[in-house]
């Protein structure tokens, strides 16, 4: 494992450009869990009430109405979204920053923006914490949320927001919701499509240099977004080359697998 971990240390060291792939694994890795500790800490109320025993759950929770489901939101985006930049992504950006590189990640949590990552070479494909939508949607826009959730959480009692901060579309009055991709209804705007070309794009512009494609923490819950179109990448670019993060993941040829915590391996990186 150790050599492992030095030779995808020399292909970063090397690489023209690279290409991060990140999943939920990452963000677990980071300290940001919606189960086990985490959960209890800053939801036992939760627990007691509603029975919920974990964040990702709990989003799916049939709150009996909107004031106590947006009490229930305002604490998690609050929590996932808008505290601290976690270390472990600002020690992935130092060990990149000094290279071309391309973000794309199915995580909503705004971390790699916090840590420093360049917005302009960031393609959240799932959406972000930081945004509400339409639910209809009337239109592909979004809204930032951050002072109405934090209106919310000053004013809820007893498990409810007052019905005066439940969010409402500014064009239609529909109520507003995450913009999160769960169905059909996801927003994707003109920045998300401009991402998304802006990430094609480098693919193209790198394709016949030393390109990396580091994968942190992606699982099979949409392999289609990154872990698929990673291994064909590597499979077909002349000089690419798969790292692969990922305590579960097996071992596969013309891939670097590396079974151990994202968080150590990063740090002896480093190192």
């Amino acid at each position: 494992m150790e050599e492992k971990i030095q030779t995808a240390k020399n292909l970063i060291a090397e690489a023209d450009a690279i290409v991060i792939g990140a999943g939920a694994g990452l963000s677990s890795a980071a300290g940001l869990h919606y189960g086990g500790e985490r959960f209890r800490q800053y939801f036992s109320d939760y627990m007691e009430r509603y029975g919920l025993t974990d964040m990702y759950s709990a989003g799916f929770y049939p709150f009996t109405s909107p004031e106590e489901k947006w009490a229930y939101w305002a604490r998690h985006i609050q929590l996932n979204r808008y505290g601290e930049s976690l270390p472990l992504y600002q020690e992935l950006y130092e060990l990149v920053k000094d290279k071309a590189t391309f973000v794309i990640t199915t995580n909503v949590d705004g971390q790699f923006a916090k840590a420093g990552f360049d917005e302009a070479s960031l393609f959240e494909v799932q959406g972000n914490y930081g945004e509400f939508q339409c639910s209809l949607p009337c239109q592909q826009e979004v809204f930032p949320n951050q002072e109405l959730v934090e209106a919310m959480l000053q004013a809820s009692q007893n498990f409810k927001i007052p019905s005066s901060l439940i969010p409402h579309c500014p064009r239609c009055q529909s109520p507003l919701t995450t913009h999160l991709r769960i169905d059909e209804t996801f927003v994707e705007t003109q920045n998300w499509h401009q991402q998304e070309a802006a990430y094609l794009a480098f693919l193209q512009a790198n394709a016949e240099k030393k390109i990396v494609f580091l994968e942190l923490g992606v699982g099979y819950n949409t392999p289609t977004i990154i872990k698929f179109p990673f291994e064909r990448l590597n499979a077909a670019l002349p000089a690419a080359s798969l790292i692969r993060l990922n305590l579960e993941d097996s071992e596969r040829e013309g891939i670097i697998t590396i079974q151990e915590d994202i968080k150590e391996v990063i740090a002896a990186w480093r190192n």
